[in-house]
């Protein structure tokens, strides 16, 4: 991912002005970093390590998930229904 569209993408998930570390923006990060390792796995069924690094991301998106279900399910059921998950 670019700088350029890693930075857009940081501005429309940002809460506030200089926003970079909150949970919206880090989900946002991840999925978009998801699917580019998803689209890289299918021609390259055998890059385990890649595979390895894709299972972790999975696995952060989805702690932050939890949390921020936890702790304010608005934000929770927007960042969901704004991204397209399937939670």
């Amino acid at each position: 991912m670019s700088d350029a569209a890693k930075t857009g993408l940081i501005k429309d998930y940002a809460i506030h002005e200089g926003d970079t570390g909150s949970p919206e923006v880090q989900i946002a990060l991840l999925t978009q970093r998801i699917g580019h390792l998803t689209e890289h796995l299918k021609d390259n069924k055998k890059d385990f390590s890649s595979r390895r690094g894709l299972l972790r991301m999975v696995g952060r998106r989805s702690s932050l998930l939890k949390y921020l279900q936890q702790n304010d399910f608005e934000r929770y059921q927007a960042i969901v229904k704004r991204l397209g998950l399937r939670k």
